[in-house]
């Protein structure tokens, strides 16, 4: 598996949460869609209640990355990613930021406004994955032999982490304002604007530097300020010019996404289309709704990279149409159902209902593009990981468990297992005193030596129940 898909894989446990929390805020929004919780108390309850996950998915990717890049579950790995995310997002918060260097806070780039985002997350979570592959099997001698092993991952990730804050102090901010300065020059293109700033928002995604070019198309880095001037808050909103900067998201949002997630539950495999489809369902009604792309969108875009750029490129044309043809619109929220049934009337709202022809052929587009490229290129989306399962079910999990510790050199040989999807993965003493011959009759012929510790055997999707009944004899 590629690094890149292994990443992706990783991410799909935040992933699936993601689609229900997305509903709910968007069924909070629509109850109260002025004030957004302040005018009732049951939409307040929602959105705050979806917010747990949206608002905090960085550190839900920092701890997901961490396990998933590790195959180990394990408390260490997440202690060491919560607290390392918490530590680097505190050092360059602006407030933090402004104690380091001594500067007034209105002094601090607005860069580290924006520094708690996904890019981050992944970046700990990686630090600690590496951290655990390198250090884990360590040996501290002396007095200071309890930091040995597992408890020696926090800190040798933690120093790590400090490191790449200090480089990120320097480095973010640079980024983030070539961003700005990228973002000013292209609003200058008309359409062509609008279609660049489409592509270049969604490719920077999991970078979180989107946020730069959203600052200078929606609010008043640059004077455009498309947002406020849509809505009326801010004057010198142009009807036929305002909105440009949005619109082009509602067919992308309400019918694109959507669409390819159909895609991706069709060309998932027979036994996996349950599970693809509950995900791809929820995850595509809370981007018609609701706007909230995430749950969507990272669900592929480490599986199959190029097709995250395809729809980045498809979001750009989207873009680029509605400017030149004028079908525009705005929203406060994100470009779901939601907000395009409340800016419809708003008064620089114009032709917005061309916005969903334009949705209807968005989304045959990306259903098109989305089923060629996975078919074609043979792209691993969710549902069209390749596992190999094995057939052999005769044993009880005990009874499978005991003859396993047996084949592995006994209790004494063996710590501890665990199960990714189809392997079970066993931390021993001695690589020396396991028994593959006695594993072989068991059925299960494909067994790996993953580290100087660590042995993995292919036994299929009872792999964590395997697992489970190991550690009950184990304890």
């Amino acid at each position: 598996m590629s690094f890149l898909q292994k990443l992706g894989k990783s991410l799909m446990l935040p992933v699936t949460i993601m689609p229900l929390a997305a509903l709910l805020k968007g069924i909070g929004y629509w109850i109260d869609p002025i004030g957004w919780g302040v005018n009732n108390p049951f939409a307040a309850f929602l959105i705050l209640s979806g917010g747990v996950v949206i608002d905090h998915l960085p550190i839900l990717f920092a701890i997901a990355v961490a396990i998933g890049m590790t195959d180990k579950k394990s408390a260490s790995l997440s202690l060491a990613a919560v607290i390392n995310y918490l530590m680097i997002t505190k050092i360059l918060s602006p407030e933090g930021i402004s104690l380091i260097s001594g500067l007034h806070i209105s002094q601090v780039s607005i860069a580290f406004g924006e520094a708690d985002n996904a890019f981050i997350g992944i970046m700990v979570g990686l630090i600690v994955a590496f951290c655990y592959k390198k250090f884990n099997y360590i040996e501290i001698p002396g007095p200071l032999s309890f930091f040995s092993g597992e408890r020696f991952i926090p800190i040798i990730s933690g120093i790590i982490t400090l490191l790449f804050a200090g480089i990120f102090m320097y480095v973010w901010p640079m980024l983030y304002e070539t961003f700005i300065h990228f973002g000013t020059w292209m609003a200058g293109l008309g359409p062509i604007s609008a279609g660049l700033y489409g592509f270049f928002n969604r490719l920077l995604i999991p970078t979180g530097l989107h946020h730069a070019l959203n600052s200078v198309f929606w609010f008043s880095i640059a004077g455009i300020n498309d947002i406020g001037r849509f809505w009326g808050t801010v004057s010198g909103g142009i009807k036929g010019v305002t909105g440009m900067y949005q619109a082009g998201f509602y067919p992308v949002m309400m019918f694109g996404l959507p669409a390819g997630a159909l895609a991706i539950y069709q060309c998932a495999s027979p036994d996996k289309k349950k599970k693809v489809g509950a995900l791809m369902f929820s995850a595509a009604l809370a981007s018609f709704l609701t706007g909230i792309t995430e749950p969507l969108e990272f669900s592929f875009m480490f599986l199959a990279p190029s097709l995250y750029i395809a729809h980045a490129v498809m979001t750009g044309i989207m873009m680029f149409i509605a400017a030149s043809f004028h079908w525009l619109s705005g929203f406060s929220f994100s470009a779901g159902l939601i907000d395009y049934i409340l800016s419809f009337k708003a008064p620089f709202s114009y032709h917005a209902n061309y916005l969903i022809l334009l949705g209807v052929i968005c989304g045959v587009l990306y259903y098109i593009v989305f089923r060629t490229m996975i078919l074609h290129f043979n792209l691993m989306t969710p549902g069209r990981m390749k596992e190999e399962v094995s057939t052999k079910q005769s044993f009880d999990y005990d009874d499978l468990a005991i003859c396993f510790v047996e084949a592995l050199g006994g209790r004494s040989n063996c710590i501890s297992a665990d199960a990714c999807i189809t392997r079970l993965r066993v931390e021993i003493n001695d690589i020396h005193s396991i028994n593959k011959d006695e594993i072989s009759q068991l059925g299960y012929e494909h067994v790996t030596i993953a580290g100087k510790h660590i042995l993995q055997i292919l036994v299929g999707t009872n792999a964590q129940f395997i697992a489970d009944a190991m550690n009950d004899i184990l304890m």
